[in-house]
């Protein structure tokens, strides 16, 4: 069933006679406890003009054998595998074995909305200018509860500003015209985790870009994600793609275009201020925490601020360690354990919001007592 091919070669782009409208890829490795959501998903959309690619890149769990089950049942998934690779090498695989005009990103740990292929082919099909389209993102728990909802800009002027100092598309939400992917490229496997920010950057200077309002996509919120288990890679990524429009934009040659790896240090070369650095991953770090609290992943979320309030963050404003730290204290406060939740909030920057907060759970405790 599963098609073992060199496809990580781009040649595999060459047509068929009857080639699908629509190419959606997924890339799979050790996803097995959602890889049969998101495969549903794209299978149960109410636009069935597609292929499904799915290509393995190094499972060791049950995730190969789900695909399989799949594929043997709905002849518009193709499977492939290649050996264990990174990131960015799979997602290419996967792209260059489109068959499609346009071509779908679908992530192995996410879902679909029932419409949001039909949206996306509708809105491309009478906007030919537009190269990368997008849509709003639901983000969820791991059981598909509702956390909130992430909205996007949708003109192609407010994506532009947007993208000079942040990613304002859901990867797993977007449909690219399949010239625009190739013109570019592709992704640049250097930059992965956040080889997605680089080639949204890229293929906005060639093509107009979009956001539809609608929500298309549920995008799940978990402890195994790629973006904590590679933070620091992911954010060192996410600066190189800025750094690397820059000097593109001011008409020089791009000095990561053969970069491998992405390093503190080559950057630092490149100009690249220490302290951008620092309160790059801080930032990043810090909201990773909060989508974990919001996701009630305490555990793993306290474990990951301690690890990082214990790292010297001399370049980060103060007020910013102050919200870590008064986070650390409300995780600390839904375990109940009230003595660590004071302290963590006493370590807060600004006494004030500490004693508030001290006050507070003081005179919970006293009724809990009383109770």
């Amino acid at each position: 069933m599963i098609d073992r091919m060199d496809a990580l070669n781009p040649t595999h782009m060459a047509g068929k006679p009857n080639r699908p409208l629509v190419s959606v890829v997924m890339v799979v490795r050790n996803v097995d406890r959602f890889l049969a959501e998101a495969i549903d998903s794209i299978l149960g959309q109410t636009f069935t003009g597609f292929e499904f690619i799915i290509l393995d890149f190094g499972s060791t769990d049950k995730s190969k054998a789900i695909a399989s089950s799949y594929a043997a049942r709905d002849e518009r998934i193709r499977l492939h595998e290649v050996p264990n690779c990174e990131l960015g090498e799979a997602r290419n695989a996967a792209c260059f074995l489109a068959e499609g005009k346009y071509i779908a990103i679908q992530d192995a740990d996410d879902v679909s909305m029932p419409d949001r292929l039909l949206w996306e082919v509708e809105f491309m099909e009478t906007h030919p200018d537009l190269g990368l389209l997008g849509g709003a993102a639901e983000w969820v728990d791991t059981e598909l509860r509702p956390l909130w909802t992430l909205y996007f800009p949708t003109e192609d002027r407010e994506i532009r500003t947007a993208l000079a100092t942040r990613c304002p598309f859901c990867q797993t939400a977007v449909l690219l015209r399949r010239e625009a992917f190739a013109a570019v490229g592709g992704y640049r496997v250097a930059f992965a985790p956040a080889e997605d920010y680089d080639l949204w950057l890229r293929i906005s200077e060639h093509y107009r870009c979009a956001n539809l309002k609608q929500v298309a996509v549920k995008y799940r919120i978990h402890p195994q994600q790629v973006s904590m288990s590679r933070r620091e890679q992911q954010t060192l990524g996410v600066v190189a793609a800025r750094r690397s429009a820059t000097f593109r934009k001011n008409g020089g040659p791009d000095p990561l275009d053969s970069a491998k790896p992405i390093t503190a240090d080559l950057l630092r070369r490149l100009g690249v201020p220490q302290a951008e650095l620092q309160t790059s991953l801080f930032s990043d770090y810090r909201d990773w925490v909060r989508n974990m609290f919001m996701a009630g992943e305490s555990s793993v979320a306290l474990q990951v601020a301690a690890e990082v309030l214990r790292s010297d963050w001399e370049h980060v404003r103060r007020r910013e360690i102050a919200y870590l730290h008064l986070l650390v204290a409300r995780l600390h406060w839904r375990q109940r354990r009230f003595p660590q939740s004071f302290s963590a909030a006493c370590h807060a920057a600004r006494p004030s919001l500490a004693m508030h907060f001290g006050k507070t759970l003081l005179r919970r405790i006293w009724r809990l007592a009383r109770a």
